[in-house]
């Protein structure tokens, strides 16, 4: 057995382990510890810092015309300002709430109960006002904490591995924040988290006229030495702070300028980053460490991209265009943003704003955010609708890639209806699977939370597990990304509906698998959302996000 497919079998292994049941949860810690709640920002103590502009409200791109093709919105020239506008609107701050003598951040990448496991990483080639070299983003104050620079002949040679018009920026996660929370089952919401920043990210490089690349081919080894960080196990009574691991790099530029594939340069870029020094000292998040999860550690080794690898892009089928509303600029759209607390039960969704909402799921070449992953739809959104206007009650499923529909039919259920509802639009196909009031079941699957009963659908998402997956464990990483950027998808399209929604990590996998009548482990469900008409708190109070 080779080490590959051990690990693989590893992965699947702990996918089964840290599954909810309704006799047994995930382990977890059983209860909070707050006094060793782990600091939500990373910061690098003695880093210079570079304070950001702050100018995102500039600018004017309709939040819909972020799903058009080259030429829709305004090419912002790279600079560090634009950079700065790409991080406020993605990673960055967009509120403060405050209830009483607590203060809270919000940010524009949602994240698996506000605890915020995804840090961020910017390598710049040298620009104006800014020296080449990789920069932490510290989302709290807006600004850069310089971690490498790079000067003389390091520099030269640095910058002649950029092309002209490009940077780089890298995600990692500190899976203790999730930890601290949800145990065992944290590393799952770590990849979620990754995946809602990458559609962050690339709606706010949509709003800038910018052009952006997943690049899945540099070996994770690679990244981790280009971002200065330390995937290694830390001893919790040390006083070092907690492991911090590589996930991905995001190669960026202004739209037209001539796309160079930065993938075969990063092993000669991490080994110029990594004859270092680096600068600045990363904090401890916790005061002690109550439980450790070890399995974490070892299912984010098995999942490491050990080589470097390349694949032709997938290449998605021509769709009509997405229909235009009144959705209002990208900025306000991007920064309203919230997770639901609580749903009212009542408010259905006009059935014209399902359609939209679906069709925003499905992949359009050259369009955010599903331009961004080269690889074949694997994420079939599962519906249980409750309150759409004109539509019947039931389970129904999304083929967001009709070539899987056959697959699907094998899979699932022999006895569902697979009725085309056809008075959705031609190109989205939805289906029929069975009739009938599903809120009491999408509450009990949901851990029993109302709201997944109460807003007007909950939802699934299944996803296929390609054959031979196992050969290559890291895979397992790009399905929950997967999974991450529809549920940003449907953030935001919620609120541009009126609505809002709620990702739910928290669920029984194997009772939703029994509903839907799974035969086989080639599909499960990784996410469950539901989104509604929302009830306002109205004791918290909102600040902005900085002074």
């Amino acid at each position: 057995m080779n080490s590959a497919f051990f690990m693989g079998q590893q992965v699947a292994a702990y996918h089964e382990h840290s599954k909810h049941q309704p006799y047994r949860l995930a382990p977890g810690p059983g209860h909070l510890d707050w006094a060793s709640q782990p600091d939500p920002f990373r910061t690098y103590a003695g880093a210079q810092q570079f304070r950001l502009p702050l100018g995102a409200d500039r600018l004017t791109a309709d939040f819909r015309d972020l799903y058009r093709s080259a030429g829709s919105v305004p090419v912002a020239a790279l600079n560090l300002a634009s950079v700065a506008h790409l991080l406020e609107l993605s990673l960055g701050l967009s509120a403060w709430k405050v209830y009483g003598a607590s203060r809270w951040a919000l940010r524009c990448n949602p994240s698996s109960g506000n605890l915020h496991p995804t840090e961020g990483y910017v390598v710049l080639p040298a620009l104006d006002g800014i020296e080449a070299g990789v920069y932490h983003y510290l989302s709290r104050d807006h600004l850069l904490e310089q971690r490498r620079v790079l000067g003389g002949d390091e520099a030269a040679a640095w910058n002649g591995l950029f092309p002209a018009g490009g940077f780089l920026v890298g995600l990692t996660s500190i899976h203790w924040r999730e930890a601290w929370k949800y145990g065992d089952r944290a590393y799952r919401y770590c990849q979620l988290d990754v995946g809602h920043a990458l559609a962050a990210m690339r709606y706010a490089a949509a709003a800038l006229g910018w052009q952006v690349r997943l690049l899945i081919a540099p070996a994770t080894r690679d990244v981790a030495r280009l971002l200065g960080v330390a995937p290694s196990g830390v001893k919790f009574d040390s006083l070092e702070a907690e492991a911090e691991h590589a996930d991905l790099l995001m190669q960026f530029a202004p739209m037209g300028v001539s796309w160079v594939d930065l993938a075969p340069k990063v092993a000669a870029m991490a080994e110029l980053a990594g004859q270092g020094p680096w600068l600045g000292r990363p904090n401890r998040l916790s005061r002690y460490h109550e439980m450790a999860w070890p399995l974490i550690d070892d299912v984010a080794e098995w999942t490491r991209q050990p080589w470097q690898m390349a694949s032709e892009p997938w290449q998605p089928a021509s769709l009509p265009e997405l229909s235009s509303g009144g959705a209002g600029r990208a900025v306000e759209v991007i920064r309203q943003r919230r997770s639901a607390q609580a749903f009212d039960g009542q408010t259905a969704l006009a059935q014209s704003d399902l359609w939209t909402l679906l069709d925003a799921t499905l992949p359009r070449a050259g369009c955010a955010p599903w331009d961004l992953l080269p690889w074949a739809v694997r994420v079939f959104p599962v519906l249980m609708i409750h309150r759409v206007e004109g539509l019947e009650a039931g389970v129904y499923l999304l083929v967001r890639d009709p070539e899987r529909l056959a697959t699907l039919q094998v899979e699932l259920d022999g006895s569902f209806q697979w009725a085309r509802v056809a008075v959705a639009p031609d190109h989205l196909p939805l289906y029929l699977l069975r009739a009938g009031d599903f809120q009491e079941f999408a509450h009990g699957v949901s851990c029993h939370q109302e709201i997944a009963s109460d807003g007007v659908l909950s939802l699934g998402m299944l996803t296929e597990f390609p054959a031979g997956w196992e050969e290559s464990p890291w895979i397992y990483r790009q399905l929950y990304w997967e999974a991450g950027v529809l549920g940003q998808v449907l953030y935001l399209e919620a609120e541009a509906v009126g609505m809002r929604g709620t990702g739910i990590g928290c669920f029984m996998d194997d009772a939703f698998h029994q509903m839907i009548g799974l035969r086989s482990n080639r599909f499960q469900s990784l996410y469950h959302f539901t989104l509604g008409k929302p009830v306002v708190d109205e004791r918290l109070r909102s600040e902005p996000p900085y002074g």
